[in-house]
């Protein structure tokens, strides 16, 4: 598979199973735009925009020809998923999901607005649970995507070893053009 041949991907998956990381690589190898769906979601106090704002911003987005969208957002997932010519989906283990959201706690992210700090309390724990039940609920509606739109080319990557080769292929693809 040649990475370059797409100009329209969203990478989905669990927390903390390297959407970000992922889609960074990609966009320094296919040079396409990125957008990290929580920087243009989030506010300050972790406040979100309004429903009709949310979609609305998805269809900019998405009406773009090339882009890559790193980030889940259930709620919205089917515009871009409709929009998209790839779909990468990660499928990784979810104890190593659930050790990369402890881990990255300690460091900045970009792919977070910088004056929102991860917070310790109810809100967090329930982000947990759905770190932990992921397979059993969002996991579920992507596969329902999927079956929906049956033409759509969909990637599943369920190791941190298959996103390293294939990045290691992408690039040397890349530096050969």
């Amino acid at each position: 598979m040649k990475i370059s041949n797409y100009n329209r991907i969203i990478i989905i998956g669990n927390n903390g199973s390297g959407k970000s990381f992922l889609s960074k690589e990609i966009a320094i190898i296919t040079g396409l735009p990125l957008f990290h769906l929580d920087v243009l979601f989030w506010r300050p106090n972790w406040e979100k925009p309004s429903k009709e704002e949310w979609v609305k911003k998805q269809i900019e987005l998405t009406s773009a020809e090339k882009w890559i969208i790193d980030g889940n957002h259930s709620d919205t997932m089917e515009l871009r998923y409709q929009s998209a010519d790839l779909i990468i989906l990660l499928d990784i283990n979810r104890l190593i999901c659930m050790y990369s959201v402890f881990i990255r706690n300690t460091k900045k992210r970009s792919d977070m607005p910088s004056y929102l700090k991860e917070r310790f309390n109810r809100e967090y724990f329930h982000f947990l649970m759905g770190v932990w039940n992921y397979s059993k609920t969002r996991k579920l509606a992507i596969m329902d995507l999927h079956r929906k739109y049956p033409d759509k080319p969909l990637l599943v990557i369920d190791s941190r070893r298959k996103m390293n080769t294939l990045l290691k292929e992408w690039r040397t693809s890349a530096a050969i053009q």
